[in-house]
């Protein structure tokens, strides 16, 4: 039995009651580190951020999000578990803006049912390691391209989404024991739980130029970046982190997120190209972005 705390419609301070019907739900589509607790206690707006208790006091989660059609409760609600609302609070008191998790080090790929079959399993479970930076965390741990990640420090492994909760939940500077099974066998391996590196520098640019890249905010991508704009890209490129509202690139389109591979002809691997490759007026603008993990190429105009 646990209890929600908090302030729906505005009304006061408000309690309700019910149960936990689950304690590791995924694909719920409310932040990038999914994994959260599912309540039938009523949740309302207003609720979020108020306290998901237990019947001993001890705080169990923080009120998120519900699955609702009308806006009001229908008895599925989230909340954030508090090992990683500690980590979020922990940074805070340290004086931190951004929350540090632990850096893997490798490309990770779901295990579909197809895959499944292929490696002998009886189900789609643990994550395949798609490729190893050499000298990452897990590189270094031994983990090679091919094996399938099944547990951390004992706890099972049904996807991508618990795996990062599991680095993620856990403090930067310790380790992890890490249970993969190669060619059918299993090993363990200890992985050192580090921050991601800043291999490259950000060098941030701001475009000025009377272009239609006017008022994006770019950096150079490292696995800091990458981790901090939640992106799935190698270092060597560049990233647009900010879009200044009704400039000249949020009218062309330009989104927080997007890679920048290419403009007119000329590879974009530093903010620098940009900047150069943008410098003059041109009449029209040949652009190649990578979004969401689709390569789009159009044409803006001068």
């Amino acid at each position: 039995m646990v209890l929600a705390i908090g302030d729906p419609f505005g009304v006061g301070q408000t309690v309700t009651q019910g149960i936990v019907s689950a304690l590791a739900r995924t694909q719920v589509g409310v932040s990038d580190y999914q994994f959260f607790i599912q309540t039938d206690a009523a949740i309302n707006p207003g609720n979020s951020g108020g306290a998901l208790v237990d019947m001993a006091g001890r705080l169990v989660g923080i009120n998120t999000a519900i699955y609702s059609r009308s806006g009001g409760s229908h008895g599925i609600g989230f909340a954030i578990p508090s090992n990683m609302v500690s980590v979020v609070v922990a940074t805070a008191k340290a004086g931190g803006k951004i929350v540090r998790r632990p850096w893997m080090g490798a490309k990770l790929q779901r295990v579909t049912p197809e895959i499944a079959e292929s490696l002998g399993l009886p189900r789609p479970t643990g994550v395949l390691v798609q490729s190893v930076v050499p000298d990452g965390p897990v590189g270094k741990a031994g983990m090679k391209t091919g094996d399938l990640i099944i547990a951390v420090d004992g706890q099972a492994i049904d996807g991508p989404e618990a795996l990062l909760y599991r680095f993620g939940t856990r403090p930067i500077g310790g380790k992890a024991v890490v249970t993969i099974s190669r060619q059918g066998r299993e090993q363990h391996m200890t992985v050192a739980l580090e921050p991601p590196p800043e291999t490259v520098p950000r060098q941030e640019a701001v475009i000025t130029s009377r272009t239609p890249f006017a008022g994006v905010r770019v950096l150079n991508v490292s696995p800091a970046v990458a981790d901090e704009l939640r992106l799935d890209v190698d270092e060597g490129v560049v990233v647009v982190a900010g879009v200044a509202e009704n400039s000249p690139a949020d009218v062309a389109g330009f989104r927080t997120g997007d890679v920048i591979l290419e403009v007119n002809g000329v590879r974009i691997e530093r903010t620098g190209d940009l900047v150069t490759a943008t410098r003059n007026p041109a009449r029209s603008w040949r652009v190649t972005v990578s979004r969401g993990g689709r390569t789009i190429s159009t044409v803006l105009g001068g």
